[in-house]
């Protein structure tokens, strides 16, 4: 169901999967704000068409990705600029916000969404402006996005005070600023799991964010989904916070049926024990619902969250396997179905960020080894090959070599075949040591791991396709259309990956945009 009167105001956006996926399913876009000029660049070309590379090089402007402030004046330098080295409004430096407040509307705002918030505190008519949605007739309905996870994820430090865990408190002072009917905020599972602070006491980031919420007038529904059940092929655990604000819950509560209204039962009462007793309230008080939980299903297919747990499961074989350098197959039913859904998107004529990586020939065998390591499943055996992998032996127990002997491997003379002894085998594996232990091959026939960001995180299942996957393959994983295009660079290293955001890293960030449209059916029913 399309609805165009239906609007929202995108946080964090990165390359604009949330965006994309909201958009496919009626909502129309009043702002965009991005930290990082490199995705921003993807935001524009795709929901503008504006190509910013090609208006640097002619040393023109943007008409739609709006600096707060820079160093530069010009794009050039903007799009390779460290946004973490000159981002206070405050500074002298070049700001591209207009005079006339509505000019903003439908535009891309490139900077910190902690100068956003004290852009909008100066300034009343901005904030009068984006809570009404630009004098949209119903006013501003939806801010959605999803802060930088890095410190809440299990793959990270977790620290408890990484200046990154503020981020989720300045998307609620931007709401409490803006006051839309709804919000959405999606985040990495790991923040469901507490920090442990130097005094060994827990802290339950997602508790303390649904608190900061429900204190600023927001009713939080809490769930933990995964995206595999929208239809994504990867499997991508992640939290969802949907707060709605109290008089629009009013408002529409006669419409729930009896599920619904049990779903919200324990909503209600958090939100007013928090209005009673504030930050001091304990933990405790408020329960996340679990699409994986048999005794939460009931939860998600008897109400308007059914959308988030109805698509069968697709694997990495349909997303990919057309686009394969060896015998590719036919487009699956599943590329065919999730091109037609972007048709919002400007057609492209050729396929682009499908540019394969050079993987040398020691790497290449590596890659069939991780391949049949994947298929056998096994981690003692896992474990065996990588303490000779990483120097901690050199020996292989018989048990684990009467299952590897059965496998081909990839030999120096590039062919496939099976070792003849355990004693070549061993030669082969010291051959090839490697210190990580975190690639590993993908799985044809299911969804691909959560961790698949970087080039390093996985490889190809085929053993005709020894190498990393491209930008396109990891995008019709996360579910993009092949007419969303990726700019910018595409990966990058070293120092630079702490405020680079190359394309490789933007899909990784991203919302996949059909988790984004199921959950913009969900909130539509809400609004």
């Amino acid at each position: 169901m399309k609805l165009k009167s239906l609007n929202h105001i995108e946080l964090f956006s990165g390359c604009g999967g949330l965006s994309l996926g909201l958009k496919s399913v009626g909502y129309e876009l009043v702002l965009a704000n991005e930290l990082s000029p490199m995705a921003a660049e993807t935001f524009a070309y795709n929901f503008f068409n504006e190509d910013l590379e090609e208006k640097a090089n002619q040393n023109l402007q943007s008409n739609n990705s709006l600096w707060i402030n820079s160093k530069f004046s010009e794009l050039k330098f903007r799009l390779r600029e460290n946004p973490f080295e000159f981002p206070n409004i405050e500074q002298e430096g070049y700001s591209d916000i207009p005079d006339k407040i509505t000019a903003l509307n439908g535009k891309l705002i490139v900077g910190s969404i902690i100068e956003l918030n004290k852009l909008l505190e100066s300034s009343p008519k901005i904030t009068k402006q984006l809570s009404s949605a630009f004098g949209r007739t119903n006013g501003l309905d939806l801010v959605s996005g999803g802060p930088p996870c890095q410190s809440f994820s299990m793959a990270g430090k977790r620290e408890k005070d990484s200046e990154k865990n503020n981020l989720p408190w300045e998307f609620a002072k931007f709401v409490k600023l803006t006051q839309p009917k709804l919000v959405l905020l999606e985040n990495v599972t790991g923040i469901l799991r507490p920090f442990k602070d130097k005094d060994g006491k827990s802290f339950h980031a997602w508790y303390e964010v649904s608190k900061v919420f429900a204190s600023i007038g927001y009713i939080p529904l809490c769930l933990h989904v995964n995206a595999s059940n929208t239809g994504v092929a990867q499997n991508r655990p992640r939290f969802i916070l949907i707060g709605v604000r109290q008089d629009h819950f009013n408002n529409i509560r006669v419409r729930f049926n009896q599920v619904e209204n049990e779903m919200f039962t324990h909503s209600h009462r958090f939100f007013d024990l928090v209005r009673k007793y504030g930050e001091k309230l304990e933990y405790g008080k408020l329960n996340f619902l679990d699409s994986n939980k048999a005794e939460d299903l009931k939860f998600f297919e008897s109400t308007f969250l059914r959308t988030l747990v109805r698509a069968p499961k697709v694997s990495v074989k349909e997303a990919i396997d057309n686009l394969k350098i060896q015998n590719p197959s036919k487009p699956s039913r599943f590329v065919a179905q999730l091109n037609s859904n972007f048709k919002m998107l400007k057609s492209r004529s050729e396929l682009l960020n499908h540019e394969f990586r050079n993987n040398s020939a020691v790497v290449k065998r590596r890659f069939r080894l991780y391949q049949v390591l994947q298929q056998i499943g096994e981690k003692s055996i896992i474990k065996s090959v990588f303490n000779i992998l990483k120097g901690q032996t050199t020996s292989l127990d018989d048990n684990a070599w009467n299952t590897l002997s059965s496998y081909s491997y990839l030999h120096e003379n590039g062919e496939l075949y099976q070792f003849s002894c355990k004693t070549e085998f061993e030669n082969y594996l010291q051959a090839h040591p490697t210190k990580k232990q975190i690639q590993k091959a993908l799985i044809a026939n299911a969804p691909a791991p959560a961790a698949l960001s970087i080039p390093d995180d996985a490889c190809h299942y085929d053993e005709h396709e020894l190498r990393v996957l491209t930008v396109r393959e990891m995008a019709r994983i996360q579910s993009f259309p092949d007419n969303f295009v990726f700019r910018s660079k595409i990966t990058t290293g070293g120092k630079m990956r702490k405020f680079e955001v190359p394309q490789y890293t933007q899909v990784g960030n991203a919302v996949p945009p059909l988790l984004g449209a199921a959950l913009g059916q969900v909130l539509t029913q809400l609004l």
